[in-house]
């Protein structure tokens, strides 16, 4: 089990930034924010318009005070039904992005599990409830499976979204994402080339950007993750050139200290959104189970060994969800915690219920389609 937050830990999470109170949508000239949790203060300057102030405005307005996100409350008292699952079906990655939760990259595989595993799986979320999936890694879309995935998810009723880098999209991936119930999400980190590629360790920049723009001139639903992690980033320009584009969807998110994204902190549930195990989970390419993409050192049993649906109702799920129950239900207590009990704004929500509490974390909450996700 994970440790518990030490005493004075909210305190260190705050969020400190530059936005307008609920319901505006003017930003100052300089928008300037701080990010929680790094090794040194990371702030973020960037010089907007009158309109990419109101767009940013929209998609930073999870930045404010503690008090503020403290007011949406989550139930912690009793699990919810699952209706949301990550489907993690690769390490695999042409990317390696220094704040990689998943320490995915070239040399990553796709696990043991086959596309009958991942199929059994799908057919058995279904039973359970579970109304949407995503496909994420790694980078998805290096599994030779995934557009036969794709259409299994689809022809037995489930939502579909893909999470990918969109570095490179062959005519099929295309094909498979332009089915009826699929949408897409990505990362993106700045406007500047230089920068994004630093962060992604690759030339991945103008690579993702124009498959972006593919997506959109298709008609596909997209959406979009900026997670802030470095001193003086662009996170705001890259809000506003992302809505430029025509991207209407768009999270911002902190850098979460697991996998290649520990700093200064060993992973913990203080790195988790607050939407763990409600009414979602994940599966890796192992058939490890986790409660979310993030908390993947809080495995609760394997696909290949036992049913996803005695994996949930098992006691080692039971001893899990407690210890998160707790840990979430900590933060309800404190004024100080900014992702408090319902956090806001998760690149990896599955739709719109979200994950942060209303990335929609969509994850529904917090799919990474929402995780909202995520979903």
């Amino acid at each position: 089990m994970s440790p518990q937050p030490q005493p004075g830990q909210e305190q260190q999470d705050r969020v400190v930034a530059a936005v307008p109170a609920a319901g505006t949508t003017s930003l100052p000239s300089a928008l300037t924010l701080t990010l929680p949790r790094l090794p040194a203060v990371v702030e973020v300057k960037q010089d907007l318009d009158a309109e990419q102030q109101a767009d940013t405005a929209e998609g930073l307005r999870f930045l404010t005070t503690a008090e503020a996100a403290v007011q949406s409350r989550t139930d912690f008292r009793a699990p919810a039904a699952l209706g949301f699952l990550w489907l993690e079906i690769t390490g695999k990655c042409q990317l390696e992005c220094e704040h990689c939760y998943a320490d995915s990259g070239p040399k990553g595989t796709n696990g043991v599990m086959t596309v009958e595993n991942w199929r059994r799986v799908i057919d058995e979320a279904t039973t359970l409830g579970v109304e949407r999936v995503q496909f994420i890694g790694g980078e998805p879309t290096l599994h030779p499976g995934l557009p036969d995935l794709i259409s299994y998810a689809l022809g037995i009723g489930l939502g579909v979204e893909v999470f990918s880098n969109l570095v490179r999209v062959t005519p099929t991936l295309w094909e498979a994402f332009q089915q009826p119930g699929v949408s897409l999400a990505t990362s993106y980190y700045s406007p500047n080339a230089d920068e994004h590629n630093a962060i992604t360790r690759r030339r991945s920049h103008d690579k993702t950007l124009a498959n972006v723009r593919e997506a959109l001139r298709r008609g596909i639903t997209l959406r979009a993750g900026v997670i802030g992690m470095r001193e003086g980033q662009q996170v705001g320009g890259a809000v506003a050139e992302l809505r430029d584009l025509g991207v209407a969807d768009v999270g911002v998110d902190y850098l979460r200290q697991v996998g290649r994204g520990v700093r200064d902190s060993n992973p913990s549930t203080a790195q988790l959104c607050g939407a763990c195990g409600q009414g979602k989970a994940a599966v890796s390419p192992t058939g490890e189970v986790w409660p979310c993409i993030m908390s993947r050192w809080m495995g609760i049993g394997n696909v290949r060994e036992t049913s996803l649906a005695d994996i949930l109702t098992g006691s080692e799920a039971a001893a899990v969800n407690e210890e998160l129950r707790r840990a979430f239900a900590a933060r309800c207590e404190s004024d100080l915690h900014p992702r408090s009990c319902n956090p806001v704004y998760n690149p990896y929500r599955p739709s719109e219920e979200v994950c942060i509490p209303d990335f929609p974390c969509r994850p529904s909450g917090c799919q990474p389609t929402s995780c909202r996700p995520p979903p």
